[in-house]
């Protein structure tokens, strides 16, 4: 009698555990993010160069949802100029860096976008999306530091800042992939203007 009862066991954990499988199988898993550059230039103003940029922002279903429910996500935007040197390494210009925070409030029903003092409110989480995907017209260096006609290396990086998430969502970050955002950096050679604008 007992084996007849551990075999009508050991079989419905095995159909459960198909129908589990399948299950899981047919709804799919939720895709991660990623945040891709698009297109960057450095143009001179006055007496700086200035970044324009724009980066494909998608946080993937899970990131979305956290947000929505309270969780704030920090973003950095990270800039560096070289000017490579064929005897030594790249010699550093400048770099700037830029944190942004992104976060819901439930009571008013917007998203808010923060860089340093300055927030700004959206309706919609595509809308601070758009906003935070798109750099403008952002001094990186004087104009000073560049020699007329010298070719110069440029990198961009905007990415997800997991180490300032609240701390039981970094150990899902670490684990889980769908609170993994990737972030490709886009490098480019820029060759200063022969003529300083005015």
């Amino acid at each position: 009698m007992t084996v007849f009862i551990t075999r009508c066991w050991r079989s419905a954990l095995r159909l459960a555990l198909a129908l589990t499988l399948g299950l899981s199988a047919l709804s799919g898993p939720a895709h991660a993010g990623g945040i891709e550059p698009v297109r960057a230039q450095l143009s001179p103003s006055d007496d700086e160069l200035v970044l324009s940029a724009e980066f494909a922002l998608n946080l993937g279903p899970r990131l979305e949802e956290a947000v929505s429910r309270g969780v704030p996500l920090h973003f950095k935007l990270e800039f560096t100029l070289g000017h490579p040197r064929w005897y030594w390494i790249e010699e550093h210009l400048a770099s700037r860096t830029i944190e942004y925070r992104l976060t819901y409030n439930v009571l008013m029903r917007q998203y808010r976008l923060s860089t340093g003092g300055l927030h700004q409110s959206f309706p919609s989480l595509s809308e601070a999306l758009r906003v935070l995907s798109r750099v403008g017209a952002l001094p990186v260096a004087p104009i000073s530091a560049l020699k007329p006609g010298e070719s110069y290396a440029a990198a961009l990086r905007l990415s997800l800042d997991r180490s300032q998430l609240p701390k039981p969502f970094q150990v899902d970050a670490l684990a889980d992939k769908d609170w993994q955002v990737g972030a490709k950096a886009l490098r480019w050679q820029f060759v200063a203007p022969g003529t300083e604008t005015k």
